[in-house]
């Protein structure tokens, strides 16, 4: 017998959830109902495709305290943040069907006379959809709602941690009038997975998760050719200028170094600020970070969770400590966290200066409470040190020039440039990495390009 999948809420080391996982026979079963389901489901048309599935976002959203309450007790963040991910779910699944009619309309390019020479999108069949845990609903409906608004149909597995998100995804679609078998939820072990991703019934796989996760799914694709999405690991940088609004870029940078913990795909994980301004901003970060209260993430009160597991943390323990042997400095005291104890997911954040690239927490994924911050002369320093990473999602800088900033970002490797602003995906901008990022692109009109196929009409007259 297979071992369960199993949730351990991070809050208390309980078992939150578990689920046994699918063998292979039920996976063949999923994917026949799945390719059945899909053929039906592309010829429905767009129009109620889209008002189906807009009638599920508001049945999900009509549930965000519950879903609120379950993503706090399966990986830890605060309640009084948690609620927001099915808003920001509901706003990238609006726009993203708002714009489905135009973006998946035919394409006239009709030239030669006598002819009728048009383009048309359709979907690829069926994807399979793995998400992670940090952000279980918002890192999904990248993928599920447009694959779903452009005709496929799709096979969710969720990550251990949070396997509740798939279930929920499920019954409100179901109750929206999805058809059976069309949206599949799929809890399912390393082996399975590969197998599932192997299998040529799966069209399209959509991936986040770390490198190594990526690299997983490439090897396990070999020889079945499906598209592919893979969204991996992230070191995104910031950079405060000498110009700078320094209160907003403080309040901006704490927040995106910090919220959930740190452990967010986008989040900042390094800080370059210009000399003139260095000293200041250091101090305010300093001082903002050190307000923040660790403890239960059930208590409202709550502004930093744990981490998702006890090794988590230790990793970013490691990072800290093998920092401050390298000759980092560290602004906080662990024991101004009573909350943060050795062992567990439980970690007091903190801030490292004096910090280079000769150190794995300016170079390597965190993933966690910690940012190291770095002193630089101008611009060329900047602009060199943020480029010198394997990864490539977001780069954010602060300043009150905004053509310096766009000036910078034409030079800056990198799938998204923020200027005062950061840690926020709007749905019309493509989400896409550069480097070990991945590849593949979400969101926006273009998210729909790798969920759909085109196909070229050349109609003459007899």
């Amino acid at each position: 017998m297979k071992s369960e999948i199993t949730c351990v809420s991070p809050i208390d080391g309980e078992v939150y959830a578990s689920r046994t996982p699918a063998t292979p026979e039920a996976v063949d079963a999923a994917l026949d109902r799945a390719r059945a389901a899909q053929k039906a489901w592309r010829r429905v048309p767009l129009e109620r495709r889209c008002a189906v599935l807009a009638e599920a976002v508001d049945r999900f959203v009509a549930e965000r305290e519950q879903v609120g309450e379950e993503i706090t007790r399966q990986m830890g963040r605060p309640i009084a943040a948690s609620p927001k991910e099915a808003d920001i779910m509901a706003e990238r699944a609006r726009y993203m069907l708002q714009i489905a009619p135009q973006t998946l309309a035919d394409a006239d390019v009709s030239h030669a006379p006598g002819a009728r020479q048009v383009i048309r999108r359709e979907p690829v069949g069926v994807a399979l959809v793995v998400v992670p845990w940090n952000y279980p609903y918002m890192t999904a409906v990248n993928s599920v709602w447009p694959a779903l608004a452009a005709g496929n149909a799709v096979l969710h597995k969720p990550a251990a941690q949070t396997p509740l998100s798939a279930e929920r995804f499920q019954r409100v679609l179901r109750e929206a009038g999805v058809p059976e078998g069309l949206f599949q939820p799929l809890h399912m072990d390393r082996a399975t997975t590969s197998r599932t991703i192997a299998d040529r019934r799966v069209d399209f796989v959509a991936f986040t998760g770390s490198v190594g996760g990526g690299e997983a799914v490439q090897n396990a694709a070999d020889g079945n050719f499906p598209g592919m999405g893979l969204e991996l690991g992230g070191k995104d940088p910031g950079y405060v200028r000498a110009d700078a609004d320094i209160a907003k870029a403080v309040d901006d940078t704490v927040d995106g170094a910090f919220f959930n913990s740190g452990q967010s795909c986008c989040g900042l994980e390094r800080l370059y600020v210009h000399a003139d301004v260095y000293d200041d901003f250091v101090a305010r970060f300093v001082e903002e970070v050190r307000s923040f209260r660790l403890g239960n993430p059930l208590d409202p009160n709550t502004s930093l969770g744990p981490m998702v597991r006890a090794g988590a943390a230790d990793f970013v323990r490691g990072q800290i400590d093998a920092a401050v042997t390298a000759g980092a400095t560290a602004h906080i005291d662990p024991a101004d966290f009573p909350a943060a104890q050795a062992g567990t997911p439980y970690l007091a954040p903190q801030v490292l200066t004096d910090v280079d690239h000769g150190m794995d927490v300016m170079t390597e994924e965190s993933f966690g409470p910690v940012v190291g911050i770095m002193k630089v002369r101008d611009d060329n320093e900047a602009v060199e040190l943020m480029n010198d990473s394997k990864f490539g999602l977001t780069a954010a800088i602060w300043t009150r020039d905004t053509d310096a900033a766009e000036r910078l970002g034409d030079r800056l490797e990198t799938g998204t440039v923020y200027a005062n602003k950061c840690d926020y995906l709007d749905p019309a901008l493509a989400w896409v990495g550069v480097k070990q990022t991945g590849k593949g692109c979400t969101l926006s009109r273009f998210g729909y390009d790798q969920l759909t196929r085109p196909k070229s009409f050349n109609l003459h007259t007899a």
